[in-house]
């Protein structure tokens, strides 16, 4: 599925305080798994960066677009940028795959263990 290229109908505000909610998720169940002794991962983060480094030393990188009003996400498996649909979800503008399910996949694929966002 592919999302047409038009012009976002978000103000930058609004972008902005999806984009800290969407950070602000990942960094919560990195600090449940910690706290839980899930999984060891360290997340760093530097404005609307955030990087998640794993036990092997992979890296899952996710970065707000501001100019774009995109999300990306870098992994093992690749590179993906995702819009905010009008119903909230951040979604792959290539495939339409929901960001959250798909950075749980590759969370899951690279630390070799079940990792839900």
């Amino acid at each position: 599925m592919s999302t047409p290229d038009l012009p976002s109908a978000m103000t930058d505000a609004q972008y902005r305080e999806a984009v800290n909610a969407a950070l602000a998720r990942i960094e919560q169940s990195v600090d449940r798994w910690l706290q839980e002794d899930v999984i060891d991962i360290d997340s760093a983060r530097t404005g609307n960066m955030l990087t998640l480094s794993l036990p092997d030393r992979s890296q899952l990188i996710v970065n707000a677009q501001p100019p774009l009003h995109e999300l990306w996400l870098a992994a093992r498996r690749g590179g993906f940028h995702f819009k905010l649909d009008a119903d909230g979800r951040w979604c792959d503008t290539r495939s339409g795959e929901e960001f959250f399910a798909l950075l749980s996949a590759c969370a899951t694929e690279q630390a070799r263990t079940s990792l839900r966002f």
